[in-house]
């Protein structure tokens, strides 16, 4: 065999055992190859990471923490994953994992037409509810989740981007993403602080990335058509704990639940 033959059949075979281990080759400006064009449309590492500050600077109703987010596409693929702090041990490192399930439950239970945020399905799916199990229906890939290096979490080479983590979460902080033209394009998960302020800092990470022409969804404001619900019944004379549209969230704090009423409306 010539010595460009061997070269050549080196480099195929290396090619393979990458393939088959699970490695990401990555791009020169820190994006996974195999994530470029399944995540056209969507928000780059960058753009999220300025969105999600931008939201955490403001007044959430929360404990004021440094923050997760992660972007997915249609098909669940991790496009983004970042954090707010000064490194990855500024956030609760549990909520890196977190932010990733919200971002796919956001997407795999939206539609065209109705979009569904976590924060909605916190009452359907307790026991009793009538999506009770959903939470254990789309089980988190460890090996994605955990994988890798720990000290490229939360950077642009994040292990999770480019693979599908899966995973369903029930509480507050993970919504729909749709384009201009109205169309599912993934979803958005952010974790890191109270369930109640982690939506109000999701919902304004996506309006600064303009990902909000929200179609419709299950909540009583137009407007906000998924934005979280506080009916969760605790009135005398009442079933305590009941959600009365059977969407409600549990409340936070007062301020959370103010802020969420004035929270930008979709475009």
């Amino acid at each position: 065999m010539s010595k460009n033959g061997f070269i050549k059949m080196t480099v195929l075979v290396a090619v393979c055992l990458l393939a088959r281990s699970g490695a990401v080759v990555q791009a020169a400006d820190g994006n996974n190859n195999n994530s470029g064009s399944a995540c056209k449309g969507l928000p780059s590492y960058a753009a999220l990471r300025a969105a999600l500050i931008s939201a955490r600077m403001q007044s959430n109703g929360g404990f004021n923490l440094d923050m997760w987010g992660t972007v997915v596409n249609r098909d669940g693929i991790v496009c983004a994953v970042a954090f707010t702090g000064a490194d990855r041990g500024s956030q609760w490192p549990g909520s890196r994992v977190i932010s990733a399930q919200k971002a796919n439950t956001a997407n795999a239970f939206s539609l065209p037409k109705l979009a569904l945020s976590t924060a909605d399905l916190y009452s359907a799916t307790q026991p009793g509810g009538s999506l009770f199990g959903l939470q254990a229906s789309n089980p988190v890939d460890t090996k994605v989740a955990y994988g890798g290096d720990p000290s490229d979490y939360g950077q642009s080479d994040d292990p999770m981007v480019g693979n599908r983590i899966g995973g369903v979460n029930v509480f507050g902080g993970g919504l729909a993403l749709y384009n201009a033209q109205g169309t599912l394009i993934g979803g958005l998960g952010v974790s890191g602080d109270s369930s109640c302020a982690d939506h109000n800092i999701a919902w304004r990470t996506r309006n600064t990335l303009k990902l909000d022409y929200v179609p419709g969804g299950v909540g009583p404001d137009s407007s906000r058509p998924d934005n979280i619900v506080y009916d969760i019944m605790t009135a005398p004379g009442v079933m305590i704990g009941v959600s009365a549209s059977g969407w409600g969230h549990p409340a936070c704090s007062p301020d959370a639940t103010a802020i969420s009423k004035t929270l930008p409306v979709v475009r």
